[in-house]
């Protein structure tokens, strides 16, 4: 029910941009659920239907991806996206 949840605020990301973890977790009721909502979208079943690549951290770093950080920023790239370049 909770990734469900998840699945479907992360669907409704428009092409192009990005949201937050903490944005899904607020989303869906839960705010205090980012890493909850972050391990449920690592676990997507739905790669080609919910762009889980469309969310990133607070501080506009790019945070995790189950198939790698380098195709989560090439499919960042694809649409568009720049991101923030952050030290740590």
């Amino acid at each position: 029910m909770f990734e469900k949840k998840v699945y479907a605020a992360v669907s409704k990301i428009p092409r192009g941009e990005v949201r937050s973890y903490k944005w899904v977790a607020v989303k869906i009721g839960r705010p205090k659920a980012c890493r909850a909502a972050g391990n449920a979208l690592n676990k997507n079943p739905y790669m080609g239907m919910v762009p889980c690549h469309r969310v990133i951290r607070s501080d506009g770093s790019i945070g995790g991806f189950a198939k790698g950080a380098r195709r989560k920023i090439a499919l960042l790239k694809s649409e568009s996206i720049l991101l923030q370049q952050r030290g740590g």
